[in-house]
């Protein structure tokens, strides 16, 4: 069957939109995408905005007129996540549509391989701002429930890192909840912060207790612990019940699985229930819609990066970088990652 050639698509945007949802993807998938399109196709057809000055078709745009579309996102002050996110769209659009032979060639694929913002590979991936989120925490009034989102969000970590963090992972300021515990070297004048070890594996006994979940940290990593997080730690420590375990997990069960290290599936459930009730999962929803676990990663990165401008400093937190990089940020970790942590984080309660 031949290819339809440009002369016989009238609407390239509504074609492509069309596709879409023969190919299944989702309403808020398409919406999204076509938000984004027909804005700059607007864009193209005003000559007083695109470089050559006269309307022009997005079949005929060329990879200037798409830089210059990516440079009035720019201009607009539009967070450099979003602008990546956008440009993706165009991309994947221009691709199609090559790809099946309606246009030439894509014009979007020398703008992406030169821009420095970080392409969002799930385009369809729930969006949610700082008041949303803090809205979404406020409704949750379990000490431990509340404690888990709030380190999941505030630090970025993993959820099977979350499980794995003992007592001895963490320093406060306020020494009472912790008088009896003995600390990691690392913590050591760093003020409130988090330990979180690139060491547990499953299986594997650590601090004198085997693990049921890994750590996947290239390097081990201290994270600052601002006055929310400390206040909600304290918070959940007041009421931590007693365990047997010599290890003195940080989060432990509080009905089933009484006084045991809670288990990722657990804090999945936590979360997920929660997210349930907010409107942010439904059973059967893909990962891009629902809010897990993982999605608090993503959250605190994109919303830290954006804030900071400071990658490096995110990827230390995020435990991605090892080697001279991570060194860096470990030497001058007062000057570097607290100030900017702190400067930065953003508010939840």
């Amino acid at each position: 069957m031949a290819a339809e050639q440009p002369s016989e698509v009238e609407d390239a945007v509504g074609y492509f939109l069309q596709d879409m949802t023969y190919h299944g993807k989702s309403d808020r998938t398409r919406d999204a995408y076509e938000r984004v399109l027909r804005e700059f196709e607007a864009f193209l057809g005003n000559p007083s905005q695109n470089p050559t000055g006269s309307a022009t078709a997005v079949e005929d745009a060329s990879h200037r007129d798409c830089m210059a579309w990516v440079h009035t996102l720019r201009n607009r002050d539009v967070a450099p996540s979003t602008v990546a996110t956008y440009a993706s769209y165009l991309h994947r659009f221009y691709a199609y549509m090559a790809q099946i032979g309606v246009f030439d060639s894509n014009p979007m694929s020398l703008v992406v391989e030169e821009m420095d913002e970080r392409i969002d590979t799930n385009p369809a991936r729930r969006e949610v701002s700082v008041p949303e989120m803090r809205g979404f925490v406020h409704q949750i009034r379990h000490p431990l429930d509340h404690a888990l989102v709030v380190t999941l969000l505030k630090t970025g970590m993993r959820v099977g890192e979350l499980c794995n963090l003992d007592l001895r992972d963490i320093s406060l300021s306020v020494d009472e909840p912790l008088a009896d515990v003995s600390t990691r070297a690392a913590l050591d004048g760093r003020g409130p912060s988090i330990y979180v070890s690139a060491e547990p594996s499953v299986g594997a006994t650590s601090n004198g207790e085997e693990r049921t979940a890994s750590n996947k940290r290239k390097r081990s990593t201290v994270v600052p612990v601002d006055g929310e997080l400390e206040t909600v730690l304290l918070r959940w420590l007041a009421i931590r019940p007693d365990t047997t375990s010599p290890a003195e997990p940080l989060f432990l069960g509080t009905a089933s699985g009484w006084g045991k290290r809670l288990t990722p599936d657990a804090v999945h459930h936590v979360v997920t229930a929660h997210a349930a009730d907010f409107g942010w999962y439904r059973k059967g929803g893909d990962r891009e819609e629902n809010v897990t676990p993982h999605y608090f990663r993503h959250f605190f990165t994109t919303h830290l990066r954006d804030r900071t401008g400071d990658r490096g400093i995110v990827k230390y937190l995020r435990g991605d970088v090892g080697g001279d990089i991570i060194d860096t940020y470990t030497h001058n970790w007062g000057d570097r990652v607290r100030k900017t942590y702190e400067s930065n984080i953003y508010s939840l309660l």
